[in-house]
Formats: C-alpha cells, structure tokens, sequence
C-alpha cells in the first residue's frame, strides 16, 4: 500500500472546504461531532475512566474548540468526568448550542478570569488534558491568554492528548518556536499534517468521514479503520510521503 500522505495547511483547508461544499454535502455540524466523538475515543483508548476520570477539556475560539466541546460531552457520556477551560468562546452559533449540550450533561465550564488561577486549580484537579485549543491554521505567536497557558499545560505533568496538531505548533514546521504543548497521544484528523512527523508519542487518525472519491482525488492513502471504530492507531511514520 502506497505511504500515507500527510498535508501542508493549504491542502488541509482545501480538504476541508470540499468537504463542505456542495459537492461534498458535509456539514460543520456533522464533521464536527464526527471529529470530536474520534477525540473522546482516542482519550478513552489510552486512558481508561477507572484511573484517568477527570479530563480538563482545554478548548480554543475556533473549530478546534468546537471538535473540545464534542469530545467532552461524548467523555461524559463514557463516564468521565470532565471540566471544561474555554476562556474565548466563539461568537458562532454553533459553538454556543456546543457550549450549552455540554452544560445539559451538567459539565461544568470554568468563569473566565483576568488571571490563569482558574486553570491552574483546575489543573491540579485534573488526570489528563485534552487539548483542543489551536488547530491547522494557527500561526505563531501565541497570544493571550493562550501564551501564559501553554506552559501552565506543560509544567503540570499531567498526561496531553492533543486534537489535530500539538497547540503551539505550526501545522508544517512542527514545534519549531520551541512554544508549543509535547503530548503524549495527538489525534490527527482526516489526515495527518506535516509539523506532525516529528511527534514521537502515540498517534491516532480520527475522522471516519472521508469519502473514497475524495480520498482518491487527493492521493491520501488512509489506512483501514478496525471493525466500527471511529480511530486508527498510526504505525512509526518515516516511511510517509512528504507532499
């Protein structure tokens, strides 16, 4: 079988809006809760609710944050017990009918502070983090309150399970500004990005949507998908077309 393909963040977007247009008839809403469901099983996959029950939900303004809030209504579902640090909501309405299934499942969302005492209690409170804060179209700096954040994330010491691509780092580059979250799992979705060939930790493809024309238009040579699952776990990746 040819390498798997890992995109640039030109084709990433590419990938994405045809997906939803007209011709690829997605929702945001349905690749969202698809994307987010593949998160909260990879978490659940690597840790189990009996010894890592209380995930800290560390959620972005963007998509990226959306995919968080998906993944922690499913986590609540599967028995964890989640909190949520969304300290910029989006603006759109989809993030807050997210933000608000959530508070249905009685998941409690940290009050935005002036300072990051919140996060750090929470922190403290946590077994692992999954991080859902910058996706594929960040670009360095960090701003705040993302920017005193990430190294409270790190120093912690908790377990990292990262959404798409490590917050911090650049979707082609890696952690190249040496800024970005180290996780221990990262679950790419669609497709693998190119900043992430260097991560060394466990490697899950998550996002069981891509249509075969599409997956053949653009070469990717997604591995098979085991049984209903709804993530892949990813062998070493050196052997991975660059594109």
């Amino acid at each position: 079988m040819a390498a798997l393909r890992y995109l640039n963040s030109k084709l990433a977007q590419q990938i994405d809006e045809e997906l939803m247009s007209a011709a690829g008839a997605f929702s945001l809403d349905q690749l969202m809760e698809l994307a987010g469901l593949a998160c909260a099983q990879a978490l659940a996959t690597v840790y189990g609710s009996d010894k890592y029950p209380r995930v800290l939900v560390c959620c972005g303004p963007g998509n990226q944050g959306g995919d968080g809030l998906v993944a922690a209504r499913h986590l609540g579902m599967f028995g964890y017990r989640p909190t949520i640090w969304y300290p910029k909501p989006g603006s759109k309405d989809i993030y807050k009918r997210l933000q608000q299934q959530c508070t249905n499942m009685k998941i409690q969302t940290l009050e935005p502070g002036l300072d990051d005492q919140s996060l750090r209690t929470a922190l403290a409170s946590s077994d692992v983090v999954l991080d859902a804060i910058f996706g594929f179209s960040f670009k360095p700096p960090v701003r705040s309150p993302f920017d005193t954040a990430l190294p409270l994330i790190s120093k912690a010491g908790l377990p990292i399970v990262s959404v798409d691509i490590p917050s911090g780092w650049d979707v082609e580059k890696g952690n190249a500004e040496g800024v970005g979250l180290n996780p221990d799992v990262l679950v790419s979705l669609t497709a693998p990005k190119e900043g992430a060939r260097e991560f060394k930790g466990r490697h899950f493809l998550g996002g069981r949507f891509v249509p075969k024309a599409l997956e053949e238009k653009f070469q990717l040579n997604l591995p098979e998908y085991p049984g209903f699952s709804q993530i892949v776990e990813l062998p070493g990746s050196s052997d991975s077309q660059k594109l």
